[in-house]
């Protein structure tokens, strides 16, 4: 019999615990981050990240396309959101050098549950941010995400995905900001009338960054 598909479902109050238990499960993510380490308030002395999430969460200030397996799981998510919401960055001082057009969204934490790798969650996770933000009314989407192609990667520290997964959704490199971290864009068109978008899972590209001669 075949696997059954997975779901993506928004992250919010009735599906908090879901995510709640996928967290608990992988010792917190990342050394505790409760995928709180986007957010502004990261780094106040004495937070709980855990409690500060939840709050989020609860007060539709956290935004994340959650992955469900067959049983209702959540197996990983795709963390997105405005830039007043997700103002940490990895690589700040290279992207603020030549900082590009603020964008509408930023795609910042992509995250698959210990067990569930290598099956295609961070695909759906991204596709699924793509469907909601187009929901929500589409528009300019940033990432900063490392290339893969040729390299031996820890992908626990491939935090919002890679910059091939990303491309074969349709966003385009715009610029170089680490070793192997480039900023990708996209730009998302509004979901249709019935709330469904015109193509699931897929985007129009940004251009794509100018070849040096």
């Amino acid at each position: 019999m075949a696997e059954a598909p997975l779901r993506v479902v928004p992250l919010g109050p009735d599906t908090w615990d879901a995510f709640d238990a996928l967290v608990e499960a992988n010792g917190g993510i990342f050394g505790g981050c409760w995928c709180i380490g986007f957010h502004p308030e990261t780094g106040t002395p004495g937070l709980n990240h855990r409690d500060a999430k939840r709050e989020r969460v609860m007060t539709d200030r956290a935004h994340a396309a959650l992955v469900l397996d067959a049983t209702g799981g959540a197996v990983g998510w795709a963390q997105f959101g405005g830039p007043a919401e997700l103002t940490r960055i990895k690589h700040r001082r290279a992207y603020e050098a030549e900082p590009p057009p603020s964008p509408d969204w930023r795609l910042t934490c992509v995250f698959v549950g210990k067990g569930h790798r290598g099956q295609g969650v961070a695909r759906a996770a991204v596709e699924g941010a793509v469907d909601l933000i187009a929901a929500a009314g589409g528009g300019s989407v940033e990432a900063i995400a490392e290339t893969t192609a040729g390299r031996t990667t820890v992908g626990r520290f491939l935090f919002s995905s890679t910059v091939e997964l990303l491309e074969s959704v349709g966003f385009a490199r715009l610029r170089q900001v680490g070793k192997h971290a480039w900023i990708v864009t996209a730009s998302i068109a509004p979901a249709a009338p019935n709330g469904v978008p015109a193509v699931p899972g897929t985007i129009a590209p940004s251009p794509a960054a100018p070849t040096k001669s």
